[in-house]
């Protein structure tokens, strides 16, 4: 757009310059309906939370995912993953997918997957678990038997 119009041109905001129509030799097509397939989807789940100042005595089951940031006395059973929070206190068993610790527990774990000491996290238990990380900071008082997934 000129800065210097003449007189004869009429100004036109920029807003309401209209470009030219694109001219192309190739034929126009209707634009491709796409079919819908037909499936359900299902939303993702967010990880549930046990807070910090929540306390449990019993059993706790779950389906998807868990952190506890709070304390639980009793069992915890799922066929999910459980992460235990830094300011987490667990005293009983604890049966998942896979389990991440990052406060304490005293009892066992048995995880079908996987069971990960994070820095920080205590241990005062045994573990029977196919594939097992120990964090250097992490403390651990129990015996360990890792049996590798077949």
């Amino acid at each position: 757009m000129s800065l210097f119009n003449r007189k004869n041109e009429p100004t036109v905001p920029a807003s309401q310059s209209v470009s030219p129509p694109v001219v192309s030799d190739q034929p126009v097509s209707p634009p491709a309906v796409s079919e819908r397939p037909h499936r359900t989807l299902t939303p993702a789940r967010p990880s549930c939370l046990l807070s910090e100042g929540v306390s449990i005595k019993g059993s706790v089951k779950f389906l998807n995912e868990l952190i506890i940031d709070g304390e639980v006395e009793g069992t915890i059973d799922s066929p999910g993953k459980l992460s235990v929070g830094e300011h987490a206190q667990i005293t009983g068993e604890i049966r998942a997918k896979s389990v991440k610790v990052r406060g304490t527990v005293e009892g066992n774990i048995f995880a079908t997957e996987r069971c990960e000491l994070q820095s920080g996290g205590t241990l005062r238990g045994d573990i029977e678990v196919p594939r097992l990380v120990v964090d250097e900071n992490a403390t651990f008082r129990g015996s360990a038997k890792v049996n590798a997934a077949k």
